[in-house]
């Protein structure tokens, strides 16, 4: 009788284990791999640096600078070699194509459309990610740069 729920509490552990390691672990400058700093500073010129992050996923450890340049919010994923893996880069709405404008307010229906980012994916445009608030329920919502629905990718 005891060893079923064992099981299943050892599993529900481990899973929450999992989830655990995969979150996002503050860290200082210092602790960036010589070549992941290298890329941070050519990446970050004209900008200020507002922290830096790293996280392990499926074997994968990757380094996120939070900078801001312009006025608007811009990270930067970074593998351990230095490889620039993804850029999400707030954009002035002005600045979307119609077609992506058109997307965004219909996949957000009734909501309100907040900050828009654009995601670079080795060095080409993916998508574009907005903040949604309807009511009190929060959300963000993918079209790619033709303005049609993506899935929304953790």
């Amino acid at each position: 009788m005891y060893r079923p729920r064992f099981s299943a509490v050892v599993l529900a552990v481990a899973c929450t284990a999992a989830t655990v390691l995969a979150q996002e672990q503050r860290i200082r400058r210092s602790d960036l791999p010589a070549a992941v700093q290298k890329t941070v500073d050519q990446e970050s010129k004209g900008a200020t640096v507002r922290g830096f992050s790293k996280e392990t996923e499926h074997g994968q450890t990757i380094y996120e600078a939070e900078l801001t340049a312009k006025g608007r919010s811009k990270d930067i994923s970074v593998d351990a070699n230095g490889k620039v893996v993804e850029i999400e880069e707030e954009v002035p709405a002005d600045s979307l194509t119609d077609a992506v404008k058109q997307g965004l307010q219909d996949e957000a229906g009734n909501g309100k459309i907040g900050k828009v980012e654009s995601l670079t994916k080795s060095g080409r445009l993916v998508a574009y990610e907005a903040k949604v608030t309807t009511g009190t329920k929060k959300s963000e919502i993918q079209v790619g740069p033709d303005g049609k629905r993506l899935a929304h990718e953790e």
